[in-house]
C-alpha cells in the first residue's frame, strides 16, 4: 500500500460520522440476546403481573369486599365443606368460609416477600464470604470453605424445627432460616471465580500500586463475578418460595390466620377429594411463580454465555426471514451474515 493510499484511508476514517462505529459492552450483549428470548420475556412479565398483584392485595381485597381472615357463615355449605367456586366467592372459599381468592392474593404477598428478601439476604452474605475466602486463601479460605460444606450438608428441617421449638415460628424466622441455607452454594460459585480471578495481571497491577484488599475485591473483582451471582440469585427466589412453603405446609412457617400459600394447601388436604378448587388454585399459583423465576433465570444464564450468541444470532436470523425465505436486503447492499 502506497502513502498516498494510507493517508486516504486514515483521512476517511476521521470523516467517518461520530457514532457510525459504536461497540457493545458485554452487558449489553447481554440485554440484546434476553430481548430475543420470548419465553424468559414472557417470565418477566409474569413475575412483574405478581408483583403488582401481591402489592395491590388490600386493594383487591377491598374492591371484593372480603378480608382475607374473616369467615362468612355462607362459606361452607350446610355438610360443612368449603363453598365452590361462584357468583360471591370467584374461587371458592376455603374449610373455614373464607374467600380463598383474597387469600391466594394474600398469600402472594408473603411468598414473593420472603423469597426476594431471603435472597438478597443470602446473596450479600454469599458475595462477601467467597470474595474473603477467594481473596485470601490459606487458613480463611480453608475455615470458610469447610464451614460452607457443613452449612451444605446440615438437615434444614431438623434446624428450622429446632429454631421454630425455641424461639417460636414468624416471618423473619422463616427469612433467616431460608437465607441461612442459601447463600453457602453462592458462595461456592464466588469463592472459585475469585481464585481463578486473583492470578490475572490487571489484580497483580492493582497490588503493586499499593490498592488495598478491600479496594481490590470490590472494585477490580466484584464486578467481574456479578454475572454468575445474578444467574444464581434467580434462581434462589423460586427456591426460597418453595422452601417457605414446605415450612408453612409442616407447621413449622408462616402461621394462621396469616395467609401463606403453603399453609393453605397444608388446610386442603382433607377436602380436596370434595374440594378441588381448595387445592388446585394456590398449587396452581405456586407452581406458576417458581416456573416464571426459573424460566427466568435460565434465560437469564442463557444471555450472560457469551457461547450462546450464535444461537441467538441464528434465531435473529431466522424471524428477520419473509415467507419466502430470502433475507429482505435493500438494492445494491450486501448480505452481512453475524457470527
Amino acid at each position: 500500500m502506497s502513502l498516498t493510499e494510507v493517508q486516504f484511508t486514515g483521512a476517511t476514517v476521521e470523516q467517518a460520522p461520530a457514532g457510525a462505529i459504536q461497540g457493545r459492552s458485554p452487558w449489553q450483549l447481554a440485554w440484546r440476546r434476553l430481548r430475543s428470548d420470548r419465553l424468559a420475556l414472557a417470565s418477566a412479565i409474569v413475575i412483574v403481573l405478581l408483583c403488582l398483584v401481591a402489592l395491590a392485595a388490600p386493594l383487591i381485597a377491598s374492591v371484593i369486599g372480603h378480608p382475607p381472615a374473616i369467615q362468612y357463615p355462607n362459606g361452607t355449605t350446610a355438610q360443612g365443606l368449603p363453598t365452590p367456586p361462584g357468583g360471591q366467592f370467584l374461587l371458592g372459599t376455603d374449610n373455614l368460609g373464607r374467600d380463598l381468592l383474597v387469600r391466594i392474593v394474600y398469600g402472594a404477598r408473603i411468598s414473593l416477600l420472603v423469597g426476594l428478601s431471603s435472597t438478597a439476604i443470602a446473596t450479600v452474605l454469599g458475595v462477601a464470604v467467597g470474595l474473603v475466602a477467594g481473596y485470601y486463601g490459606g487458613v480463611i479460605d480453608g475455615v470458610l470453605a469447610r464451614f460452607m460444606d457443613v452449612v451444605l450438608a446440615f438437615p434444614y428441617l431438623i434446624l428450622a424445627l429446632a429454631l421454630v421449638t425455641v424461639f417460636g415460628a414468624s416471618l423473619w424466622m422463616v427469612v433467616a432460616v431460608i437465607a441461612f441455607f442459601s447463600w453457602a452454594a453462592l458462595a461456592r460459585i464466588v469463592r472459585g471465580q475469585t481464585l481463578s480471578l486473583k492470578e490475572k495481571e490487571y489484580i497483580e497491577a492493582a497490588r503493586a500500586i499499593g490498592a488495598s484488599p478491600l479496594r481490590i475485591m470490590m472494585v477490580d473483582l466484584l464486578p467481574n463475578v456479578i454475572a454468575p451471582v445474578l444467574v444464581v440469585a434467580t434462581l434462589l427466589v423460586p427456591t426460597a418460595i418453595v422452601f417457605e412453603s414446605t415450612l408453612s405446609y409442616l407447621g413449622l412457617g408462616i402461621q394462621e390466620p396469616t395467609a401463606s400459600w403453603g399453609n393453605i394447601i397444608a388446610g386442603s388436604q382433607q377436602f380436596y377429594e370434595v374440594a378441588w378448587w381448595f387445592l388446585i388454585f394456590p398449587a396452581g399459583a405456586l407452581l406458576i411463580t417458581t416456573l416464571a423465576f426459573n424460566l427466568l433465570g435460565d434465560g437469564v444464564r442463557d444471555a450472560i454465555d457469551p457461547s450462546t450468541e450464535r444461537i441467538f444470532a441464528a434465531r435473529r436470523k431466522k424471524r428477520a426471514l419473509p415467507v419466502g425465505g430470502s433475507p429482505l436486503v435493500e438494492p445494491g447492499r450486501p448480505v452481512v451474515e453475524e457470527d
